[in-house]
């Protein structure tokens, strides 16, 4: 029996470590970059580094964007590795950077990389990090945090993931201002009033507008009177 409870605490702990392992990896990226388990050979002589990326999209089936800043060439035959460790590899070996927006893939050199100090007002940091999140724009491997300073946020990436924080950015300023526009015109607005004596006859006009004159058997002295909108007496 207590061989067996060993056995099950191992077991138990193995299945923490694993789910940790897994969480922290899908946390590491933003949008999930699906790849087959299978190792990936790719065997070449000699080939320009571009042409060997996109044909690395074309056989998994994703569509590549390659920086025209990628340079170099790939002789000899690469080891046989599951396609996420061979991305890897290859930016890892030629000094590249990727980015996956969901969509296509983005490889770019290194010294293309974007340091940028967005201005976040009126929208606060928990918002925009919250927002990134969301749409899967964040990267641990890449730098997205508040700055010293009010309402500044540090990107650092490369320029597809620092191009997405500003479009994100851009879509709640406008978000905002959409909404501060609809509150304001669901607002009532003050009305102002103004009544003039002359006599026994008086002149109401209402927002700078005359609206009538009456008169009265009884004379006022001149002057005038502003009555206060519906609401504000």
């Amino acid at each position: 029996m207590l061989v067996r409870s060993t056995i099950v605490q191992i077991l138990k702990k193995a299945l923490f470590v694993g789910v940790f392992v897994c969480v922290g990896m899908m946390r590491s990226f933003g949008a999930s970059l699906s790849l087959p388990p299978t190792p990936y050979s790719y065997t070449v002589l000699d080939q320009d580094l571009s042409a060997a990326l996109q044909e690395f999209g074309n056989n998994l089936n994703i569509r590549v964007n390659v920086s025209t800043e990628v340079r170099g060439r790939i002789r000899g035959r690469m080891p046989d590795l599951p396609p996420r460790e061979f991305l890897d590899r290859l930016t890892a070996l030629y000094n590249l950077q990727w980015y996956y927006d969901g969509l296509v893939l983005y490889i770019s050199a290194a010294h293309e990389a974007q340091s940028r100090l967005i201005v976040l007002n009126p929208i606060s940091f928990d918002a925009f990090k919250t927002a990134l999140d969301a749409l899967n724009i964040s990267d641990e491997r890449y730098i997205a945090k508040p700055a010293p300073g009010e309402g500044l946020v540090l990107a650092s990436g490369p320029p597809r993931f620092v191009a997405l924080m500003d479009q994100t950015l851009n879509g709640l300023v406008a978000e905002a201002q959409a909404r501060r526009n609809h509150l304001a015109a669901e607002k009532p607005q003050r009305e102002s009033v103004l009544m003039l004596f002359r006599g026994s006859s008086s002149v109401v006009t209402r927002d700078g507008r005359p609206e009538g004159h009456y008169s009265s058997e009884t004379p006022h002295q001149d002057g005038i009177v502003r009555e206060a909108a519906p609401g504000q007496k």
